[in-house]
């Protein structure tokens, strides 16, 4: 059985200003297995962040289901925890409380468990010897390390990543990249990464989801063969160039269906970014790109 599994899943908003409905999400059926690194593309407007946070609870579905180790998820839970694009921490708590808030939310704060997960969790994520400090004290890739160690400090069963290095400068969002896939092959969590940068979902992924323009359902799902651990040097590598290719064409094509992008409708052969500079954006030198 999949630990996370999605069946014909449609997801509409009403907007109660014009009276007309938008249907983001339509038939999207996916399974996700224990432990998988799952990472989710598509053009702007697809519908991703609109599937996590129905994977989270926060919207209701029109149709469908989604199911979490067998049960069918209809609100927020503690098997669940989001990781936000901003760190979204409290300002006037230490790095210390922010990890702890999850934990103290469920009355646990005076549990030496607890307060020993804290403290391995602030170790794990490089925070050592900034436990007193305060989020305007702190970088933004800090910032961000202490946000994930407080999503981690609950124990979900699902992690849920919404494009959480994307307000980060391009040097920063590499490492934390590399700090992320460190953090996840000690804990093995099950994730669902959200991002627009191609080769972040790569490199991060154990498969990419690419989603269709909207309404959004899954197009394809490219299984990453690449080698654990990785390394930053991988995204030179001519076979990450190649998946890069590969999913860039699918989502240059929903591109045009949807509008957002106009010129030849004859995609590139797969592949083509390894082997010319007619992809600038893939010859960079970590092959850095977003849509």
């Amino acid at each position: 059985m999949a630990k996370l599994e999605a069946r014909g899943v449609e997801v509409e908003y009403y907007n109660t200003r014009t009276g007309k409905r938008l249907t983001a999400l339509k038939d999207v059926n996916l399974d996700i297995d224990q432990g998988e690194f799952i990472s989710i593309v598509g053009t702007s407007g697809c519908g991703k962040t609109t599937f996590l946070n129905a994977v989270d609870g926060l919207l209701p579905l029109k149709r469908g289901r989604i199911r979490l180790d067998g049960k069918e998820i209809k609100r927020p839970g503690p098997d669940r925890a989001v990781v936000f694009q901003q760190p979204s921490l409290l300002p006037w708590r230490s790095v210390y409380d922010n990890i702890m808030y999850g934990l103290e939310l469920q009355g646990k704060r005076r549990d030496p468990r607890a307060q020993q997960t804290v403290a391995d969790l602030i170790k794990l994520v490089g925070l050592s010897g900034f436990e007193k400090s305060f989020p305007s004290e702190l970088s933004g890739g800090m910032q961000q390390r202490c946000n994930l160690a407080r999503a981690l400090a609950v124990d979900p069963e699902v992690l849920l990543l919404d494009e959480p290095f994307a307000a980060l400068d391009a040097q920063t969002r590499e490492f934390m990249q590399a700090e992320l896939l460190r953090i996840w092959e000690r804990t093995h969590k099950t994730a669902l990464f959200i991002t627009h940068q191609i080769d972040e979902a790569v490199y991060l992924a154990d498969r990419v989801l690419v989603f269709t323009s909207r309404p959004g359902t899954v197009r394809r799902s490219v299984t990453i063969d690449l080698p654990r651990p990785r390394s930053l040097h991988v995204k030179r590598d001519p076979k990450f160039l190649v998946y890069l290719d590969e999913i860039w064409a699918l989502i240059e094509e929903e591109g045009r269906k949807a509008g957002a992008l106009v010129g030849s409708s004859e995609p590139e052969p797969v592949g083509a970014a390894a082997s010319s500079s007619a992809r600038p954006e893939l010859n960079m030198p970590f092959g850095g790109t977003g849509i």
